[in-house]
Parts: C-alpha cells; structure tokens; sequence
C-alpha cells in the first residue's frame, strides 16, 4: 500500500485555493438522504457545492443495478468543524499525555480534518455509503464514522480485516465515485470529496477550486 498523506501534512496546506464562487445546493431530492437522526448542523449537512452534486450523480448512474448511493453528510459549518477537531483532539491527549502537539495534529486528522483546511467546511466533502433500492444501508465493513482505534483501522479504504462482501461493496463505491472524478481519504472508506486542496493535491490540480464557505440565507 502506498503512503497515505494525511489532511495534516504541509503539502495539503500548501495548495492554493481559487475559490470559484460556486453555490452550495440542497442535495435532498437528487439523491438518497439519510435524515434519521438529528444532526448538529440542523439541516446544513445536505447541502454541496454543485460541482460535487453533479459528480454523485454520475457516480450514482454508474452503479449496478439495485444500489444506489446513500448520502449521509456533506457540508459542515467551520464552526462545527472546529468543535470536532478540538474533541477528538482531546480525546487522544487524554489517552497519550505524552504525545507532542504535532503528533496529537497528525493523529487526529486521521479522522477529523484541520478546520483551516477541511473539504467539509468548504462543502467539497461527503460522507456516503450504499443502500439497496429499499433504502437499507449495505455492509462496507464497519459503521460510517469509526475511527481508528475503535475499529482496529477497518476504516481504512484499504484495509484487509473486513470480510469479502464489505469489500466487495467498498469497490463497488470507490470505482462508481473515482470515474466520476472524486478522490478517497484513505483512511475513511466513506469520505470523498471534488475541488478542495485534498482533491487538488491528489490530482495534481495546480489549485483548489472551492475555499471555506459559510452557508447564506437562501443556501447560496
């Protein structure tokens, strides 16, 4: 497996960012939501940039038959972002005191981006799974949002302790989302994102398309 570049490295921070103005756009509707439980951002999570939306789309139709894309959260305002940074953060330090700070950064964005750079916060990000035409959500191996130490790094896109059929279905996704032009963080097999520094980098974009947004009346 090649090395993973984690959203805490320099060259991530490093990418320019070209904001192109684009809107967020309300995803409900479009594609199959999952709005069981409430969630922090009271209702902000459905919403993408265009670009993005029209990207899942053409990752949606390129999916076998009876599997459809199950959306579960995508923009994230910079405050909550923060929030999550800031106490998963926290929970590492208790567990490793010793830890020093750049150790603790790198280890939390393992799982929670840095806000200052984060694909959600800029609405480029989203948090997905697959679901059969019925809408129940399929097996990929572990729950949506494990971290590592909970799931003894099954998250991982790649990892190898998960069964045939999780795996099965996690190529199923990552093939259907990399045609249509978005790339993995390797270690959330459900986080992809389109036009953030992540993505650019990735790529080998010479900037990012879309910069930290914050979400309007009116959802533009």
């Amino acid at each position: 497996m090649s090395e993973i570049i984690l959203m805490s490295d320099e060259k991530v921070a490093a990418v320019p960012v070209e904001e192109c103005g684009e809107r967020l756009v309300d995803v409900r509707g479009a594609l199959l939501t999952d709005d069981r439980q409430q969630h922090a951002s009271g209702g902000a999570q459905f919403h993408l940039r265009q670009g993005v939306l029209d990207r899942l789309l053409d990752a949606q139709a390129l999916l076998p038959d009876g599997i459809r894309l199950l959306f579960v959260e995508g923009y994230r305002p910079p405050v909550l972002q923060r929030r999550y940074f800031d106490g998963y953060s926290a929970e590492l330090r208790a567990q490793h005191p010793d830890w020093p700070a750049d150790r603790l950064r790198s280890a939390a964005s393992r799982y929670v981006s840095p806000p200052e750079i984060a694909p959600h916060s800029a609405g480029a990000a989203v948090d997905l799974t697959l679901a059969d035409t019925d809408g129940h959500e399929l097996d990929l191996g572990t729950a949506m949002n494990a971290n590592p130490e909970d799931s003894a790094g099954a998250c991982y896109t790649h990892a190898t302790n998960i069964d045939a059929k999780a795996r099965t279905h996690r190529e199923i996704l990552s093939k259907a989302l990399s045609k249509a032009g978005l790339v993995n963080y390797p270690t959330e097999w459900w986080h992809w994102s389109y036009g953030d520094r992540y993505w650019a980098l990735t790529t080998g974009a010479p900037t990012a398309l879309y910069g930290p947004k914050e979400l309007t009346p009116g959802h533009t």
